[in-house]
């Protein structure tokens, strides 16, 4: 799953993989520095019309990024290569895009503590079928293409 994304490029990602990418930074990022996450990613989030995922993936970072067995790393915002824990959570993200929650659930619970490995997942699918609906072709994180609200908008 992580191989697929691990120090690759962030750039051969598709639309909705550099997205979460700097969604994942950006949370981790000002949760660091004390400050409000979903206050800090609310205007990224509008800005593609996908605000509506924002408490959802509040949650999914929130019991990952607080809650989890074990304290996830992930490159400053400008990194051009995708690290090792970043390949992690795109893989995860890309097993809800393309519906397959088993993998998803197997994974993380090495990563969360077993009681938060159904809100999380809960909160993952919901984040995937929202940014769906705002444009992204999320099953495209599978395979590198790049395509978001080209066709829509």
């Amino acid at each position: 799953m992580m191989y697929a994304f691990v120090d690759r490029p962030v750039a051969s990602l598709c639309n909705g993989g550099r997205f979460l990418l700097w969604a994942m930074r950006g949370w981790i990022a000002a949760a660091g520095r004390g400050q409000c996450p979903p206050q800090r990613l609310h205007r990224g989030f509008v800005a593609v019309d996908a605000a509506a995922a924002l408490p959802d993936f509040h949650v999914v970072m929130a019991l990952l990024g607080g809650g989890g067995v074990r304290t996830l790393r992930l490159a400053p915002m400008a990194c051009l290569r995708i690290s090792g824990d970043e390949a992690i959570l795109l893989g995860l993200w890309r097993d809800f895009s393309l519906g397959d929650a088993a993998n998803a659930r197997a994974t993380l619970a090495l990563l969360a503590g077993g009681e938060s490995v159904g809100p999380i997942a809960r909160a993952m699918g919901a984040v995937t079928g929202r940014l769906v609906a705002a444009g992204f072709d999320m099953p495209a994180l599978a395979t590198g293409t790049t395509t978001h609200q080209e066709s829509s908008k």
